[in-house]
């Protein structure tokens, strides 16, 4: 399987690719993502295709400076009935996230795309569909204060793999998907690499 350069400083993923033996170098992209997303909002783009854009933006910037290697680049969003939920930036922005999906069934979205000297090569997107159960906002919040602050701001509001499973009623998908990396897709297709 070739290297291959993540475009990304998410710890999680990074832990995905090394537990599948996949080898890879980090180079962060540092892509401002929040004007990217409120222009793809005007332009009426879905949760999907805003996620989409996102992974092939990050995957493009850092395989510009880095020539003939894969970069692959990721992005994860929640999808509530076509609204976008994006990470949260403070504990109360958390809080109401959570307020917002408590009792209903959203998608979580990852988009993966892998690019070489500058353009996109192949991409993917896989969707995981999450029932979260009913919680009083005080249960909300002792499930809050749980969480670091780095786990938070990383991983969006639920770690699936720890205490954020417990929020759930139901589960469909895969867990390296909603953790934020499809990484099955990636294999089957490194595989193809020489």
């Amino acid at each position: 399987m070739p290297n291959i350069i993540l475009a990304s400083k998410s710890k999680v993923r990074k832990e995905i690719l090394d537990n599948h033996n996949v080898p890879c170098n980090v180079e962060a992209s540092n892509v401002d993502e929040e004007p990217v997303k409120e222009s793809l909002l005007k332009e009426g783009a879905s949760p999907e295709i805003i996620s989409k854009n996102l992974a092939e933006l990050k995957a493009n910037k850092v395989s510009n400076k880095m020539t003939n290697s894969l970069v692959l680049g990721a992005d994860s969003v929640i999808d509530l009935t076509g609204e976008l939920i994006s990470k949260p930036e403070s504990r109360d922005e958390a809080l109401n996230i959570l307020k917002k999906l408590n009792g209903k069934r959203h998608s979580l979205i990852s988009s993966v795309c892998i690019s070489k000297n500058g353009s996109m090569i192949w991409n993917s997107t896989d969707k995981a569909h999450l029932t979260m159960k009913n919680f009083s906002e005080n249960e909300l919040i002792e499930y809050l204060n749980k969480i670091s602050d780095e786990n938070l701001y990383a991983y969006n509001v639920y770690q699936i793999e720890g205490e954020g499973k417990n929020l759930f009623s139901n589960i469909d998908g895969d867990e390296d998907t909603i953790m934020g990396l499809p990484i099955k897709k990636i294999k089957e297709y490194l595989k193809l690499q020489k």
